[in-house]
């Protein structure tokens, strides 16, 4: 007990409650009489940290905190013990815009600089992601080749009105995090806060290690559609990682 003490002492996270199943307002007399045992100011702090309600949310890692309740029991633990950390990260793919159903991510797809970073559309294990907001993008490359592709310059939607007037939606283990949405919220010209092809999601979502990715864009129309046309997903959140 009085390593989870220390635990919560030294977490640098604001709901480190959320993490060791703890309720700041029913606190196990176990975990009480460990407290008491601690001196004053020690006690007081270890106290606030499990009743302080987390801070106001900043980016997509206070939107993380809020979600840690949802993590797997094994990354909550291992967050807790300091194995894991919290980072900024984009889980990408590009895939080639070849009919009407495109699949960005898919269980056969390898992990490749410039394609994707994600290899079988799941994330390694220990691995959970807070898709904080989803940046999709459209280039053409000179040719089909793998250089030619991540040689490629991917640009905003406005450029492909096909591809702005198709749909997509995201899930992970087949539970929907994003259902099927126009691809005009990534028209992003004029916004100058906003970078470019970038969507924030209003109900951020995890998805969590060794479940299957499935972003899926869907085009009513291939015309005006060139050869060699490429699409640049990017899943933009915070990832619990080494």
């Amino acid at each position: 007990m009085f390593g989870e003490i220390e635990t919560i002492e030294n977490s640098e996270f604001n709901n480190i409650g959320a993490l060791l199943g703890i309720d700041g307002n029913d606190i196990s007399s176990e975990l009480l009489g460990a407290l008491r045992a601690l001196p004053p100011i020690r006690r007081q702090m270890a106290v606030n940290k499990l009743t302080t309600p987390p801070a106001n949310s900043k980016g997509s890692r206070a939107e993380m905190e809020k979600h840690f309740k949802e993590l797997p029991g094994h990354i909550k633990g291992e967050l807790a013990k300091g194995n894991l950390r919290l980072a900024d990260a984009l889980i990408y793919s590009i895939k080639p815009v070849t009919s009407k159903t495109i699949k960005m991510f898919e269980t056969q797809d390898d992990k490749e600089i410039g394609i994707r970073n994600v290899s079988n559309a799941k994330l390694p294990k220990n691995q959970s992601l807070l898709v904080s907001g989803i940046v999709l993008l459209a280039g053409i490359s000179a040719t089909a080749s793998k250089d030619d592709v991540m040689a490629t310059t991917y640009d905003r939607l406005e450029g492909f009105p096909a591809i702005a007037n198709g749909e997509s939606n995201l899930k992970a283990n087949k539970k929907i995090i994003m259902p099927e949405t126009s691809n005009n919220f990534f028209k992003t010209l004029g916004l100058t806060t906003v970078p470019v092809g970038y969507y924030k999601l209003s109900n951020p979502r995890l998805i969590h290690d060794d479940i299957q990715i499935e972003f899926t864009v869907e085009l009513g129309t291939m015309s005006g559609i060139l050869p060699n046309t490429q699409l640049f997903v990017g899943l933009h959140g915070t990832i619990t990682t080494p």
